[in-house]
């Protein structure tokens, strides 16, 4: 059977369910045509699950031709989604879901651990909580210790905790070609380059009386990026490019493109 969309019955619950369970999630839904919610549930997961490209199926229990499997799995009402990986119940729904909710439900299914991580750390990064983001990643890098991506992250988050040596141990355990390694390195060389720079009111305020400065603008360029305001330190980098590509050996491309690596793909600015 190929189609990740099917009509299960008794007969054929243990072979279509059970045991294609064991090497891909199956979301079980309970549904009749005489419960309307429940034939909109059905058309929405159709559509959805056929957008994950096999890495979730969808077992459809028509309960007005038997209602054997809903009895079993102590269905109560329609719609009702149980949702079964390697021969177990792992998740429930129970009445009418939003397309939202079901795609959220499939995420979680299909998603691998570092793109969860990822998802929950984005949320607890933007809101400042350093510690929290830490508790995180030191617990994922003890439950997977071979997980490299994870270690990235770790040292990321040391260096914008202001953690530099404890980041700097980190990274040295980690392979050169690991993807996105260059985020940390970078971040840590801004960090540390900040570090022996002016704070930067008084770099700015040297900039506004000396706008041709081009030492002052980098300077500013790696502290506005060390302190994590890129858009304004990009805009120092162009300033520049614009007005001397060859300074210092093309230092406003080169240090663009390092912002660029640790502001990651995606960004915003």
């Amino acid at each position: 059977m190929d189609a990740v969309s099917f009509d299960i019955n008794p007969q054929t619950f243990q072979s279509d369910v059970i045991e294609r369970s064991n090497t891909v999630p199956v979301l079980v839904l309970f549904w009749a045509d005489q419960a309307a919610p429940s034939v909109q549930t059905k058309q929405m997961l159709e559509g959805l699950v056929a957008l994950y490209q096999g890495k979730v199926l969808l077992a459809l229990a028509d309960v007005a031709k038997d209602q054997t499997i809903a009895q079993h799995l102590r269905v109560q009402g329609l719609p009702a989604i149980r949702v079964l990986h390697n021969g177990k119940i792992v998740d429930q729904v129970d009445g009418p879901v939003d397309e939202s909710q079901l795609r959220t439900m499939l995420d979680a299914l299909t998603q691998s651990s570092a793109d969860l991580l990822k998802n929950q750390l984005d949320q607890v990064i933007a809101s400042g909580d350093w510690e929290t983001a830490l508790s995180i990643l030191q617990q994922a890098v003890q439950d997977e210790p071979n997980n490299a991506g994870f270690k990235v992250e770790l040292a990321d988050v040391l260096i914008r905790k202001g953690d530099l040596d404890d980041a700097r141990t980190v990274l040295v355990g980690i392979a050169e070609d690991t993807a996105e390694i260059d985020r940390p390195q970078n971040r840590l060389a801004f960090a540390e380059e900040a570090a022996g720079l002016e704070a930067l009111d008084t770099l700015q305020s040297q900039a506004e009386a000396d706008p041709n400065n081009l030492d002052l603008q980098y300077q500013l360029c790696i502290r506005f990026i060390a302190d994590g305001r890129f858009e304004e330190g990009l805009d120092c980098a162009m300033t520049i490019l614009q007005t001397d590509r060859e300074f210092r050996d093309d230092i406003g491309r080169l240090t663009l493109i390092r912002a660029f690596a640790v502001m990651g793909k995606g960004n915003d600015v």
